[in-house]
C-alpha cells in the first residue's frame, strides 16, 4: 500500500498538482464544521492510537469554509475530508465536480441547535416566532414590515425577561448558522399570521439584524461558552454537543415547550435539529495513507453506534437500519452523483 501511495504521489508531482514537499504527506487532513470538529477529533485520536497510520490533522474552519477548501481541487495541498453540520449545497457540489473531485457523503448522526445561557440566570422558554422576532432584520408591526424595533425580550412578549436582546452566534460561513436560519428563523417566520401576505417566505425570513442584538462570535464555540459565563443576560447559539459538554455552566432554552435533550433530539421532538456529515475526496484515496481505514473507524459501532465513544461527546446516533446502510455506503466509498 505504501508503494502504491508513493507511486501516486510521484505522479501528482509529475503532473504539477503538488510540489515535492507536499508529495510525501502521510497524515489525513480534515477541515470543516466546528460542530463536527470534536467528533472528528475523537475519531482521529482513536485512529492514531489503534492503527498503523499517523493521527489525522483536524481543523475547525466552519462548514462553508471547509467546503471551499475541499472543493478547490485535487492534490495534496488540498484537504482530503471536510466535515459539515449541514448537507453539501448544490453550488458546492458543482464546484467540486468542475474541479475534478468525486465525493463520498457520510451522514454520522444528529445534533440539535440550542439557544443557551448561563445557569446563573433564569432559563428562557421561547417559541420559534419569538426567536424570529428577536433576531430578524425586519419584522411585521401593525401589519407592516419594518426594521426590527425590539430592544428587550419583554418588548416582544411581556412574559419574557426585561433584559436587552443579546445573542451570540456563528458567522455566515457556519453550517450551524445555515441550519439555525432555516429551521428556527424560517420556522418562526411561518408561524406569524399573515407572513405570506407580507412577503415573509423562505429566504425572505433569513436576514439577521445587524444593529448589535446579534453578535457574530466566530467559529469557536468554546469562546461563546466563555462569553456567556461572563454575561448571564446573553444567549448563545451552538450545537447541542457543546451544551452537553458544558452542562455544569450552561442551560438550554426550551423551544416551543421542548427542552433540548439527547432523548428529545433523537425522538425528533425538539424542533431545531439537523443531520451531521463528512465528505471524502475519492481522488486522494491511495495517495494519502489511511483514508479508507479512517472512514471505517468513524462508521464503526464502537465510534458512532448507540454505545459508541462519540455518544459520550454528544452525538445523537442514527437509527440502527440507517446507520448500518450508511456504514456500508461509506466503506464501499459510494459516490454522490447529484443533489
Amino acid at each position: 500500500m505504501r508503494l502504491n501511495a508513493t507511486i501516486a504521489a510521484v505522479a501528482l508531482v509529475t503532473a504539477g498538482l503538488v510540489g515535492p514537499a507536499e508529495a510525501g504527506r502521510e497524515q489525513i487532513r480534515i477541515v470543516g464544521s466546528s460542530t463536527v470538529f470534536p467528533f472528528s477529533t475523537a475519531v482521529a485520536e482513536q485512529f492514531g492510537k489503534t492503527s498503523k497510520f499517523k493521527t489525522p490533522v483536524v481543523e475547525s474552519t466552519g462548514s462553508g469554509g471547509g467546503m471551499k477548501l475541499f472543493c478547490a481541487g485535487v492534490g495534496l495541498q488540498h484537504p482530503d475530508i471536510t466535515n459539515s453540520s449541514r448537507r453539501i449545497k448544490s453550488s458546492e457540489f458543482d464546484s467540486c465536480t468542475q474541479n475534478g473531485i468525486s465525493i463520498t457523503e457520510v451522514k454520522i448522526g444528529f445534533d440539535g441547535i440550542v439557544l443557551a445561557n448561563a445557569k446563573s440566570a433564569p432559563r428562557f422558554s421561547l417559541t420559534k416566532e419569538q426567536v424570529f422576532r428577536a433576531l430578524a432584520a425586519k419584522v411585521p408591526v401593525d401589519g407592516k414590515l419594518v426594521e426590527n424595533p425590539y430592544m428587550k425580550w419583554s418588548d416582544i412578549d411581556p412574559s419574557l425577561p426585561e433584559t436587552k436582546i443579546e445573542v451570540l452566534g456563528p458567522p455566515p460561513t457556519s453550517g450551524t448558522r445555515d441550519a439555525f436560519v432555516e429551521l428556527a428563523m424560517e420556522g418562526g417566520c411561518k408561524a406569524i399570521e399573515g407572513a405570506a401576505e407580507l412577503g415573509l417566505e423562505k429566504k425572505a425570513c433569513h436576514p439577521i439584524r445587524e444593529d448589535g442584538a446579534f453578535v457574530e462570535a466566530g467559529e469557536n464555540d468554546n469562546l461563546i461558552v466563555q462569553k456567556l459565563e461572563a454575561n448571564p443576560n446573553a444567549l448563545g447559539i451552538f450545537g447541542f454537543s457543546f451544551l452537553d459538554q458544558n452542562g455544569d455552566k450552561l442551560q438550554g432554552s426550551l423551544v416551543n415547550g421542548v427542552e433540548p435533550t439527547f432523548e428529545n433530539i433523537a425522538a425528533g421532538d425538539y424542533g431545531i435539529s439537523r443531520s451531521l456529515y463528512f465528505y471524502v475526496k475519492k481522488e486522494h484515496i491511495g495517495t494519502v495513507p489511511g483514508i479508507k481505514e479512517f472512514v471505517k473507524e468513524f462508521t464503526s459501532d464502537r465510534a458512532y453506534g448507540p454505545e459508541g465513544y462519540l455518544v459520550d461527546k454528544g452525538l445523537i446516533p442514527l437509527p440502527d437500519n440507517t446507520r448500518r446502510s450508511m456504514s456500508d455506503q461509506a466503506r464501499t466509498m459510494a459516490l454522490l452523483s447529484g443533489l
